[in-house]
């Protein structure tokens, strides 16, 4: 399988005052195939939020290179990164992000008219995707009706909506108990394989780890350890 992200010799400073600058990450090279579950994994402040945030254009890095589908992503302006974003790149937050005053299908609607998708699709799409991740009698409620896994579930639905060819999640099971977690790594692992996705996650949880095909292991801004589990 192709490569479809890639990273080189990247790293990240940050500048606390005039004095004092911290090295968030030091040199990260690392390589993700298509159709592919990978998680960056590592304690808190070990550099993997800012790993994630550079690889998917929400940061950029002080140092290297990002190459997404094979083009240079690194130094694209802000209107390139917003459009890139849309179209081909999703992206899954712990805090799910929802908007509360919309229903499930009206959030992942909503995605959709963002990126321009047209009505007649629009409409089809969502309530394929809310299918897909088994919310299809849930998809009125609104998130405050919701558990805390089924608004994860409707944050991927909504991720998945526009097709994207990479989904970037950051701690997506951190605030769900071991079985709801357990369960949305599941559908994780059944998007790559059925669906054909690529994701990229970060979590401290090992828990989550056999489920993945490639962990890289981050510890003070480095990778120290690279596994593949297929």
């Amino acid at each position: 399988m192709k490569t479809i992200l890639k990273a080189e010799n990247i790293s990240r400073s940050f500048k606390i005052n005039d004095k004092t600058t911290v090295d968030a990450l030091k040199g990260i090279n690392l390589e993700v195939r298509e159709q592919r579950l990978v998680v960056l994994r590592g304690r808190s402040g070990s550099g993997k939020t800012t790993l994630i945030n550079i690889l998917g254009a929400l940061d950029k890095p002080t140092g290297g290179n990002v190459y997404f589908d094979g083009r240079l992503i690194t130094g694209l302006s802000d209107k390139e990164t917003d459009k890139l974003r849309r179209r081909e790149m999703s992206f899954v937050f712990q805090s799910v992000a929802l908007i509360p005053t919309m229903t499930a299908y009206e959030n992942v609607e909503f995605a959709m008219r963002l990126a321009g998708a047209p009505n007649s699709q629009r409409v089809k799409r969502a309530k394929e995707c809310l299918v897909r991740v088994g919310l299809e009698k849930r998809m009125h409620h609104r998130p405050g009706e919701l558990s805390g896994g089924e608004q994860q579930r409707v944050a991927i639905a909504r991720a998945i909506a526009n097709k994207p060819k990479l989904i970037f999640a950051d701690e997506p099971t951190a605030a769900l108990d071991t079985p709801t977690g357990l369960a949305v790594m599941n559908l994780f692992r059944d998007l790559v394989k059925t669906d054909g996705l690529t994701i990229v996650m970060t979590t401290h949880d090992t828990a989550m780890m056999e489920l993945c095909d490639t962990v890289y292991t981050l510890d003070d801004g480095v990778i120290t350890n690279t596994q593949e589990n297929t």
